[in-house]
C-alpha cells in the first residue's frame, strides 16, 4: 500500500494541473480534463515513477509530455535574469515588506508546477548567480531575504522541489531567510557559524 502511495504521489508531481491520476486495481487511470480523455497506466509502469531507474521515469515522462499531461521543464534562467529577479524582488521586499512578499509567493511561484528532484549542480549554479548579483550590486547588498525569495521563486517556477525558511536566533536576536534544494541552501542557512531556528517554511506556493 506504501509503495502505491508513492507511486501516485511520483506520479501526481509530474502530471500538469489539469490532470488527476486515480489508482485501480490494474495500475493508474489519468483523467485529462482539458482534452476530456482518460489514458490508462499499467501498475508496472507506475511503480518506475516511484522506485524505477532515472532511465526509466524519463522515458515515462517523455510519454505523457508528449500526451499532453505533462510539462516540460524550463530552461535555466540567464545570468540576466537571476540579476532582474533579484533587484525586483529586493525592491518589492522593500517597498510593501517581507510578510506580504511571502503571501504573493502562490503567484510567483504556483504550487501546482512540477515538482522534481532538482541535481546539486543545477542549484549550486544558480546559488553562485544569485550571490554574485548580490555582493555586486549595492541595491541588493547581500539581503538574505532577496537572495532566498529569488532562489525559491525561480526553482518552483522551473518545477523543481525548493523549500523557503525563515528562521531566527535569540541571543544576540537575528532573523535569517534561505531556500533549501538538492541539499544546499541559498544563501547559507548558517551564516558566519550563526545557526537559526526555523519558525516558518514554505515548500510551494505560500503553502
Amino acid at each position: 500500500m506504501a509503495e502505491d502511495t508513492d507511486a501516485l504521489a511520483a506520479m501526481t508531481r509530474i502530471l500538469s494541473p489539469h490532470c488527476r491520476v486515480t489508482r485501480v486495481s490494474s495500475g493508474a487511470l489519468i483523467a485529462d480534463w482539458r482534452r476530456t480523455r482518460f489514458l490508462g497506466m499499467a501498475t508496472t509502469e507506475m511503480q518506475k515513477f516511484a522506485d524505477g531507474s532515472s532511465e526509466e521515469r524519463a522515458e515515462l515522462v517523455t510519454g505523457l509530455i508528449r500526451a499532453g499531461c505533462a510539462t516540460a521543464h524550463r530552461k535555466e534562467h540567464s545570468n540576466v535574469e537571476v540579476g532582474l529577479w533579484l533587484r525586483g524582488v529586493n525592491l518589492l521586499i522593500r517597498t510593501i515588506g517581507f510578510g506580504r512578499v511571502l503571501r504573493l509567493l502562490s503567484l510567483a511561484a504556483p504550487d501546482y508546477a512540477r515538482a522534481d528532484l532538482p541535481s546539486a549542480e543545477q542549484v549550486a549554479r544558480l546559488k553562485r548567480t544569485v550571490q554574485s548579483h548580490s555582493r555586486r550590486s549595492w541595491f541588493v547588498n547581500d539581503d538574505c531575504k532577496a537572495e532566498a525569495v529569488t532562489a525559491f521563486v525561480l526553482l518552483r517556477r522551473r518545477g523543481l522541489k525548493a523549500v523557503l525558511h525563515v528562521g531566527v536566533r535569540e541571543h544576540p536576536f537575528a532573523m535569517h531567510a534561505w531556500t533549501s534544494s538538492a541539499g544546499l541552501c541559498i544563501p547559507d542557512a548558517d551564516p558566519r557559524g550563526h545557526a537559526f531556528t526555523p519558525v516558518l517554511s514554505i515548500n510551494g506556493g505560500g503553502q
